[in-house]
């Protein structure tokens, strides 16, 4: 699991429910039919801009910014580096058995057993990577959308309260209630916006980052492998992909 993400989505709705606590009674704050106008109406007009394959596999978008399951480089790396130094030793053959998590760095292995060349790997590989952009990118966009119109339902939710407030204002008992859906629509669009939606897009494109790079890694390597290089070589070529920090661990752990 990725803790940062657990406990800031945490943290940032306790403090403030404890603001609304401190201030009042939490019931002050639930208004059904605001929250009907902003998470409904929010969600409509994301599902009207996405396809509907897309919209419901959000769920499951959306729990990848709560689980760490982009590799390391570092580590990926040292699987590398261990697989062509079995490949340079036993043969590309010897590869064949060799458990891999990786499903890109497996499906490359593959290829380097039925024997295919530096550049037939470049271009399978590259189909995938391009697909698995594609598909990040809409996630993000997705959930980027949702922060863009959770606010806009929240406006249209004031405008509508507001609406009600002035054509009642001769019944001072409905003024309330048509105030508190003016108020409290526009507070719980920006709490999707910025609470829900926009640190999950966010999330999302670091994750996208993260694995681009990784694959970008396994291609390399894997090119490099096939005309079948030294794998201290292949290891010094890979440290370009780490940060400073990552590069002198591995360093020292390798030493």
């Amino acid at each position: 699991m990725d803790f940062a993400t657990i406990i800031g989505f945490i943290a940032s709705f306790t403090i403030v429910a404890i603001g609304i606590l401190i201030g009042g009674p939490a019931s002050l704050f639930i208004n059904t039919a605001s929250i009907f106008i902003v998470v409904a109406g929010s969600l409509a007009v994301v599902l009207t801009r996405s396809s509907l394959a897309d919209f419901i596999g959000a769920g499951a978008l959306a729990g990848k910014a709560f689980t760490n399951k982009v590799d390391k480089p570092e580590e990926l790396i040292e699987k590398v580096v261990e697989i062509a130094t079995i490949a340079r030793k036993d043969g590309m053959i010897a590869l064949e058995t060799l458990e891999i998590d990786n499903e890109f760095l497996a499906k490359g292995v593959g290829m380097l057993v039925d024997g295919e060349t530096g550049s037939g790997i470049k271009v399978g590989l590259g189909i995938d990577a391009g697909m698995i952009i594609r598909r990040g990118k809409s996630g993000a966009a997705l959930f980027e959308a949702w922060a863009d119109f959770a606010p806009a339902m929240g406006m249209i939710g004031t405008l509508v309260g507001l609406v009600q407030m002035l054509a009642n204002m001769s019944d001072p008992k409905s003024i309330g209630p048509a105030m508190a859906v003016a108020l409290l629509t526009t507070l719980y669009g920006a709490v999707i916006a910025n609470m829900i939606a926009m640190p999950i897009m966010q999330k999302l494109q670091q994750r996208l980052e993260a694995e681009t790079l990784n694959n970008d890694l396994v291609v390399s390597a894997l090119m490099f492998i096939s005309q079948g290089g030294n794998p201290r070589l292949l290891e010094a070529m890979l440290l370009g992909y780490l940060s400073p920090k990552a590069r002198a661990k591995l360093k020292a752990a390798v030493s």
